[in-house]
């Protein structure tokens, strides 16, 4: 895998790549080459065979304070054609990790800000330390509640009114209310964070890879299905194209002998 200059990559387990974001003297704070690796990690982690799962946290005491003020002073100097142009690599860059093939954890190990907020909504599973906390930060410099995904994102998680009230505000919410109204799934200690990320990661690295590609794939579709018969109709051919796999003869195999399965994605 390449070396990145915005993050640490490291290999912990068999099947899971840990991405951390290397800026801890700014808080994280996300930099133009950093959207451009993240669009890069995504595409070497959906490529790489052996890679099940993404976990994605920072460096120090913060996930990620949004996008770096430094950058920000650039943006009123941008023609509207060269801001467009920027805005759309940066909100792919963060969806991206939506759209991965694999499963995203994200871990967050403090505040989320703006653009690091996306990142942890774009995840598919948010875990939190005691010390997390989130904000729209783009509200609070001029810019709209809206960036990288998080309007169509936030609504899914927590509710509309909710999302209206946090994107319109810019206040933060903190660990124990994110957990509250399903911005994420659990909290833990800071000191416990990473290896109950890494615990999640490996019990999805114990199913066959086409399972979990598919069933992130049928999920994000049906979450805007437009009939439960459509939904089904996914699910369907999911099956029947995962039934004919070697995995799923290995899977029943290794359930009847009470032993761990051997998955090749095949």
């Amino acid at each position: 895998m390449s070396s990145y200059n915005t993050m640490l990559i490291e290999h912990p387990q068999p099947g899971v790549v840990l991405a951390r974001m290397n800026r801890p003297d700014r808080l994280n704070a996300i930099t133009f080459e950093m959207f451009d690796e993240f669009i890069e990690l995504q595409q070497e982690v959906d490529a790489d065979p052996d890679a099940r799962v993404l976990v994605i946290t920072g460096v120090g005491r913060a996930f990620s304070a949004g996008l770096d003020l430094d950058e920000a002073a650039t943006l009123p100097g941008m023609t509207p054609i060269e801001m467009l142009k920027g805005q759309e690599v940066w909100a792919k860059s963060v969806a991206g990790f939506r759209l991965m093939r694999k499963p995203v954890i994200a871990a967050v190990n403090g505040a989320a800000a703006g653009a690091g907020m996306g990142i942890a909504l774009a995840a598919d599973i948010r875990l939190a330390s005691t010390t997390a906390k989130f904000n729209a930060a783009f509200i609070r410099i001029g810019l709209t509640g809206g960036d990288v995904g998080t309007s169509w994102l936030l609504p899914r998680l927590v509710g509309l009114g909710r999302a209206y009230e946090i994107l319109l505000t810019g206040r933060f919410v903190e660990a124990e209310e994110a957990l509250r109204i399903g911005m994420v799934t659990e909290v833990t200690e800071p000191d416990e964070l990473l290896a109950r990320a890494l615990a999640v990661a490996a019990t999805i690295c114990g199913n066959s890879p086409i399972g979990i590609e598919l069933t992130k794939q049928v999920v994000q579709l049906n979450v805007d299905a437009n009939s439960l018969e459509a939904a089904i109709a996914l699910e369907n051919r999911n099956q029947v194209l995962s039934v004919q796999t070697e995995d799923m003869v290995e899977a029943l195999a290794a359930f009847r002998e009470k032993r761990a399965p051997n998955f090749r994605g095949r």
